[in-house]
């Protein structure tokens, strides 16, 4: 409200043409109808067209499968967007103000987020919907404190979201307990010297990308290995980007370090990084098998393959009806009834719908929703080895414990010991792949 009532004073002297575009997100039911009304009410006495746009953003969180927050800005920006190409008006004002950069910069911290993404809300930019349509954010060095003042004093009305009281959300949490722990405790400043710190990022960031951007635009680029580790990150996530995938951190050190092996991102779809630095699709090659897959027979005592930048060791202990002492566990080791497993062990990597039962689990799970319960990001979710038995059945998966149905038991009389450590990603791209069984 305040950003509107100051580019309405400016207007006049400007040649602005003016319009008012509000999205009711229906989030708050009377509420959210309440604030239309004030908008409504404001822009007509002020003169000034008033433009309505509305969505259950709720439902399409849900049917997207996104976080309410990010369902409710997408709409609203996909309606700026097209309101501002329908009206031919090439600017759109937003009112994020000092407050915002200081949440989305801690927002963004604890997800882990890159040096660009650190540097917050930009004072312009293209539109993520539209690039032809421009963003402003005029009052992106106030503080919101500031804004309340001026409003009280020229007798502005506005509306507080009641929401940003409730403690539902991660942005709520860290304006209404972080933050103010942080100025109370450690640094009063903290507002001038956090929007310091993004303003010295972003620059450093905004200037990595622009080399990065000019790198690629050069004819047959021969020296990414050259290339300084921030280049090499960015020249990796630029390219991402374009293709249309989320650059996600150990997607881009897999795609820096490895040269020309396909990395999986998914059952139909693997990524390849030439020796120029150019990125390209790679469809996985099928034959009998999905890509990736290796076959092994563990007739022998003991042996190792290599695979997926794994290398994995196994031997057969025969206990027969010995008084059995209990195995030695370490980091990489893990012991499995070894006719249980059988002697044909397939390795390959997760695909969608592959079930699993943990050990002390009592019913199999589909592996996507362990992966999400451990927290393991999409793109790495790929790279994790499996095994399974000839039938199919997955008796171990990196990362998390082994099968219910393969665990040691007093009937065991032989022992499967199965040891990996995982490669360095740069020596796995120079060594070649031993498989003792059948690879495919």
């Amino acid at each position: 409200m305040v950003l509107l009532h100051v580019l309405h004073s400016l207007s006049a002297r400007n040649q602005w043409r003016l319009a008012v575009a509000h999205f009711n997100h229906h989030l708050r039911g009377l509420e959210s109808d309440a604030d239309e009304q004030l908008v409504r009410k404001t822009s007509a006495k002020l003169g000034l067209r008033f433009i309505r746009g509305a969505a259950q953003a709720a439902t399409f969180a849900r049917r997207e499968k996104v976080s309410i927050e990010m369902a409710a800005r997408q709409l609203r920006h996909d309606f700026l967007a097209r309101t501002a190409r329908r009206l031919k008006l090439h600017t759109v004002a937003l009112a994020h103000h000092a407050d915002d950069q200081i949440e989305l910069f801690f927002l963004r911290l604890l997800r882990g987020s890159s040096g660009e993404g650190l540097g917050g809300m930009r004072w312009t930019g293209p539109s993520a919907n539209d690039a032809k349509v421009h963003l402003i954010r005029p009052l992106l060095d106030q503080s919101k404190a500031a804004l309340q003042a001026f409003a009280q004093q020229q007798g502005i009305s506005f509306r507080e979201d009641a929401t940003n009281a409730q403690g539902d959300f991660l942005r709520n949490r860290v304006r209404n307990k972080l933050l103010p722990l942080l100025v109370q405790e450690y640094q009063p400043a903290l507002t001038r010297t956090i929007l310091r710190t993004m303003d010295v990022v972003g620059a450093e960031a905004d200037f990595v990308r622009k080399a990065a951007e000019e790198w690629l635009q050069r004819q047959g680029p021969t020296n990414f290995d050259r290339l300084h580790v921030a280049a090499q990150r960015q020249v990796v996530h630029v390219q991402l980007l374009k293709l249309g995938i989320v650059p996600d951190y150990d997607l881009i050190e897999q795609l820096r370090q490895v040269i020309e092996q396909p990395i999986s991102i998914g059952p139909e779809l693997a990524l390849f990084r030439d020796r120029a630095g150019r990125i390209a699709r790679k469809s996985p090659v099928r034959s009998g098998f999905c890509w990736g897959e290796a076959m092994l027979e563990l007739n022998g005592s003991s042996a190792k393959t290599t695979f997926g930048g794994m290398e994995i060791r196994w031997e057969i202990i025969f206990t027969g009806h010995r008084v059995k002492r209990a195995p030695t566990f370490a980091a990489g080791v893990e012991y499995f009834d070894a006719d249980k497993v059988g002697s044909n062990v397939v390795l390959r990597h997760w695909r969608p719908g592959d079930r699993f039962q943990p050990s002390g689990l009592g019913a199999p799970v589909k592996l996507q929703d362990l992966f999400t319960n451990e927290k393991i990001p999409r793109p790495a979710r790929h790279q994790l080895v499996v095994a399974a038995t000839a039938s199919g059945e997955l008796f171990w998966v990196e990362g998390l414990r082994i099968a219910e149905r393969f665990k040691l038991d007093k009937r065991t009389v032989r022992r499967l010991k199965w040891r990996w450590l995982r490669e360095n990603p740069v020596l796995r791209a120079r060594k070649a792949r031993v498989s003792l069984g059948r690879t495919f």
